[in-house]
């Protein structure tokens, strides 16, 4: 295994990005985030979006210069695609593709059309990828607070020979910079992304979160207790392995929940689920659930909708709703405004 290395802002030319126009195409979460960094950073920003939007109206709000995607495309040095994989194809083949041209630099948050094909930049092109690691509206938050969210590069191709130069100034002008930078490559960061989402931080987490309320709930417990202990007490913990990884969390419990931890927790993901982590990469690595996703997108979301109502009428989100809306801790500071992020 090659030594890490992490690139800071003492690393980087900083200044190289603000001599670069910027198209960001796109103002959701990470467009969002990464457009008002950009913009406080001292860089040249223009919003590729579709006028008279929802999203334009909120980049207006925000003082940035709009302007259809064909034209920020033509103005600019850096074409950064920050809308939702699913329509990025699209996008790229009626309002970028005709006009973009040898010497720009086209840039990614996330490898899934490059590496899955189904974008591909005409020679000439730059291909380039700044992925934080983080929401956009932390990304956001993070810079604001001084701090930064840590970033992932690579470089697809390189025709100017300057390509990952560029993508460590645009990471330090969004602040990655200040927290760390690490190059990696299209196919790792896509393979990898999807499967931490799938069978961990996200589909993982919330099934467990899930399995273990209903199972409180169905023994009789009350379900305000099940959400204190098995939700709320998620975020306390998971602050602590981000701070020191497992062992500070574990040295923070008591010796009881240390040894439940360790004797129970491969109890509940034992053999079974790791086999299952193993059919989902290879349906990550095959193609296969790129696919999958994309044709239920395109097929008009029947399966993904019923899954969302689902999800959203648990038991467990009307008791949080309610707990939330009740205590102080949850009413101050938030990230998320939706009305205007």
């Amino acid at each position: 295994m090659e030594k890490l290395k992490i690139y800071l802002d003492k690393d980087i030319d900083t200044d190289l990005i603000k001599s670069k126009k910027i198209a960001i195409i796109g103002f959701g979460s990470q467009g969002y985030g990464q457009s008002t960094n950009l913009k406080d950073s001292g860089c040249n920003v223009v919003l590729g979006l579709r006028q008279g939007g929802k999203s334009d109206i909120k980049a207006k709000d925000y003082g940035f210069t709009t302007v259809p995607i064909e034209d920020a495309v033509k103005w600019a040095d850096i074409i950064q695609i920050l809308i939702p994989d699913e329509i990025q194809a699209a996008v790229y083949q009626k309002q970028i593709a005709p006009y973009i041209k040898p010497g720009q630099y086209l840039m990614f948050s996330h490898g899934f059309n490059i590496h899955y094909k189904k974008i591909e930049a005409p020679e000439g092109v730059n291909v380039i990828m700044v992925a934080p690691k983080g929401p956009g509206h932390t990304v956001r938050s993070e810079y604001q607070a001084g701090r930064g969210v840590p970033s992932l590069i690579a470089v697809y191709a390189d025709p100017s020979g300057n390509s990952k130069d560029i993508a460590l100034s645009y990471a330090a002008a969004i602040g990655a910079g200040r927290a760390g930078i690490i190059e990696t490559t299209f196919k790792e960061e896509t393979e990898t992304d999807l499967f931490g989402e799938q069978a961990v931080i996200c589909g993982g987490v919330s099934a467990l979160i899930k399995a273990g309320f209903e199972t409180l709930v169905e023994a009789g417990y009350s379900p305000y207790m099940a959400y204190f202990e098995v939700l709320h007490e998620m975020k306390l913990l998971v602050d602590l392995i981000n701070q020191g990884g497992l062992a500070d969390m574990r040295y923070s419990i008591s010796n009881t929940a240390e040894y439940g931890d360790m004797t129970r927790g491969p109890k509940v993901i034992g053999e079974q689920s790791r086999e299952a982590m193993k059919v989902l990469l290879k349906d990550i690595q095959s193609g296969a659930f790129a696919d999958e996703f994309l044709n239920e997108m395109a097929s008009g979301c029947k399966n993904f909708n019923k899954l969302r109502k689902e999800n959203s009428e648990h038991l467990i989100e009307k008791v949080g709703e309610e707990i939330r809306s009740s205590f102080k801790w949850n009413n101050d500071n938030k990230i998320i405004d939706r009305t205007r992020n």
